[in-house]
């Protein structure tokens, strides 16, 4: 456009001759006719000139090659000398400079064309919808940098968002997510959008076609709340929840990031508090003149009522062993040892374990995350102590006990017979309490000189009912007339006579 500009100044503002405008352009005569006779100022192009070259025939195969070669990570890339010495050992006889110019041109196209593609907005009604998605994150917990799974839960329509951090993406994790963002936001919209994570849906049909896990239709159904899946790959259907990922990972999770926290308790508790906060200072960016937390208000009475939390366990069959324990996750829990050799039910919480038999509860213990880690609950072994008293020297689940009852029993085993006397002891625990068995521990403990049957004195002393007091039984409707006397002489007269005692010789 330039050289068309100068050369019709030159020509129609300077009155140069064609001869001259040839001279100082460098262009021919007939070319400058030809521009000047154009109707329209615009500068022709002309096509590339085209010459063969030996790379022609191995243009496709090398275009593959880098196509390929663009997914993977950078340092699994080939090179231009690498992919020069390829196509070499396929038959080319060309230079490698060829090689690498080809390789620069598709580098420079493949970095000019266009790559984001456009999406229509949506836009929701009050209490209409959520969207729920997972990221990764990392944070210091327990004194260690742990990768956390956080779970973002976002209404749709007025921005209300909730992270919960958990160990893993598993399905307790999931329904424990849900029941703490509904808690959080007052009620439960009528749908759900997600992706197809593999909690959710067991198979991915034609279409819109899933096939849901059981459990977490039920948990729709519970909640009355209609899921609804993306397409493949069509993460912008719920770019909601997406963008929500990328703003709390700059705002929330950076502060996160920065501090220690003694439990995944702490944290979490930390993050619902962090929301709320948001909630108040964020504006929402349909309408700037409110908060999110002025529109939760809104939103919040056209929301389905909270029903109960869902019970989101998931439960599976272990075999108690012979040792009272079950195995769970690479972990060992103990149960009472009534049930060893029998088929127990083990519902897993996000956060607890839970041992049913025949539809009771027979053992509760804290869920760990480690990896092959042994908990013991010593209660559950005293029935059987009592038959074996010898193996409570020895004991493993015994170490555990409260400080009390570990200082009674290096008394007790000083003494011959005194693993059976602490297992009546133990025995006791059952019968009255842990806490009564304790007190009695303490003060069997202060006196010195400790022994079962002292422990088992308290504890009768302290179980036994109390007395009325004095007062009230003395108390009487009837009224003496005359006071009794005191006499002392009567006992006097029980004695022998003084002279009829037996004197002794010196």
């Amino acid at each position: 456009m330039g050289m068309l500009a100068k050369i019709r100044r030159m020509h129609f503002r300077d009155r140069m001759s064609l001869r001259e405008v040839s001279r100082r352009t460098g262009l021919s005569r007939n070319t400058v006719r030809s521009w000047l006779r154009r109707p329209e100022v615009v500068e022709p192009k002309y096509p590339p000139r085209k010459s063969a070259s030996k790379l022609d025939g191995w243009a496709e195969l090398l275009r593959t090659w880098l196509r390929s070669d663009s997914h993977r990570v950078k340092r699994e890339r080939r090179t231009a000398m690498a992919l020069f010495q390829a196509i070499r050992a396929h038959g080319y006889e060309g230079g490698y400079g060829r090689v690498c110019a080809f390789v620069r041109r598709w580098k420079a196209e493949e970095a000019d064309a266009p790559r984001r593609a456009a999406y229509v907005p949506l836009a929701f009604e009050l209490g209409e919808a959520f969207q729920f998605d997972w990221s990764c994150e990392y944070a210091f917990v327990g004194g260690l940098r742990r990768r956390l799974e956080v779970a973002h839960t976002k209404l749709a329509a007025s921005r209300a968002f909730w992270l919960v951090a958990y160990p893993s993406q598993s399905h307790e994790m999931l329904f424990d997510a849900h029941a703490r963002a509904f808690a959080a936001f007052g009620g439960v919209p009528r749908r759900g959008i997600y992706d197809n994570m593999k909690t959710a849906v067991d198979r991915v049909g034609r279409g819109k076609e899933r096939t849901v896990n059981v459990r977490f239709h039920a948990m729709c159904s519970h909640y009355l709340f209609e899921p609804e899946f993306c397409n493949r790959a069509a993460g912008w259907e719920k770019g909601i929840v997406e963008k929500n990922v990328q703003d709390r990972r700059r705002q929330i999770w950076r502060e996160a990031t920065e501090r220690r926290w003694a439990s995944l308790e702490d944290l979490n508790r930390w993050l619902a508090a962090r929301c709320r906060v948001a909630w108040e200072e964020m504006r929402h960016p349909q309408w700037p003149e409110l908060t999110i937390a002025e529109l939760l208000q809104d939103e919040q009475a056209r929301l389905m009522p909270l029903p109960r939390p869902f019970d989101g366990y998931v439960e599976q069959p272990a075999r108690v062993s012979t040792t009272g324990l079950v195995h769970a996750q690479r972990n060992r829990y103990s149960v009472p040892t009534e049930y060893a050799h029998r088929v127990v039910s083990l519902r897993v919480y996000p956060f607890e374990l839970v041992v049913v038999a025949e539809g009771h509860e027979i053992a509760r213990h804290a869920r760990s995350f480690e990896r092959e880690q042994t908990f013991y609950d010593w209660r559950h072994y005293i029935s059987l102590i009592v038959k074996k008293p010898g193996a409570l020297r020895n004991g493993a689940p015994f170490a555990t006990m409260p400080e009390p009852l570990v200082r009674l029993q290096a008394h007790l085993l000083k003494h011959p017979g005194g693993d059976r006397v602490m297992a009546q002891v133990l025995a006791a625990v059952p019968l009255h309490g842990l806490e009564a068995v304790l007190v009695a521990a303490e003060i069997a403990l202060e006196s010195g000189r400790p022994s079962g049957e002292h422990v088992l004195n308290v504890l009768a002393r302290l179980k036994s009912p109390a007395g009325p007091p004095l007062a009230d039984v003395s108390a009487t409707a009837l009224a003496l007339a005359e006071e009794p006397a005191a006499d002392v002489d009567r006992y006097e007269r029980l004695r022998p006579d003084a002279d009829a005692e037996v004197t002794h010789v010196d």
